[in-house]
């Protein structure tokens, strides 16, 4: 009978250690996306990804066309360079169908291209991840700026791609003898 009325009392303060737990894991969620939003620069304009057309062109579900401000991939059509396959493989990783991403103007560049695209940069909203930044700091781009004018990232993306380049990675690794050159856009020569 003894062992029934532990049982019994054993119950009861379980209950009361599972509540104040469970509320503690529910916070600490709450935290970490509270987090993950406070990551995100304040403005911009969410947007969702229908697709990725190559490394640094991106397709919304709205029918609007965004380039990447300030990078630059190996180009994948018409003329198909060294590593552009990856780097758009890369980018298809970092924005699949369906992500939800806040998209940025860089006051120092156009708002849309020669092509009709916006020149964006592009957050995911989930998790805060600056692509543009992440493509270059991965070896999958280069900082591109375009005319000469250097956004507000563009400390941060030369520092990235430095260190990429140093370490061989991406582009730096696969494609010898590309160019170092961020005020014109990447050229790694044919695919190997």
């Amino acid at each position: 009978m003894a062992r029934k009325q532990r049982t019994v009392q054993y119950l009861p303060d379980m209950s009361r250690l599972l509540l104040p737990l469970g509320l503690l894991l529910l916070l600490l969620a709450l935290g970490a996306a509270a987090t993950d939003a406070a990551r995100l620069p304040s403005g911009g304009t969410s947007a969702r990804i229908a697709y990725v057309v190559d490394g640094d062109t991106v397709q919304l579900t709205n029918g609007a066309r965004v380039r990447l401000v300030q990078i630059d991939t190996p180009e994948v059509y018409n003329s198909p360079e060294c590593y552009g396959a990856q780097a758009s493989k890369l980018t298809k990783r970092l924005l699949r169908p369906g992500t939800a991403v806040r998209l940025y103007r860089e006051p120092k560049t156009d708002a849309v291209d020669a092509y009709g695209r916006l020149l964006r940069y592009v957050f995911r909203a989930g998790d805060g991840l600056d692509v543009n930044v992440q493509l270059v700091r991965v070896g999958a781009a280069a900082p591109y700026f375009f005319d000469y004018r250097r956004g507000r990232y563009a400390s941060e993306l030369l520092r990235v791609a430095r260190r990429a380049r140093a370490r061989h990675l991406g582009l730096w690794g696969r494609c010898p003898g590309t160019p170092w050159d961020p005020n014109h856009g990447v050229s790694t020569g044919p695919p190997r």
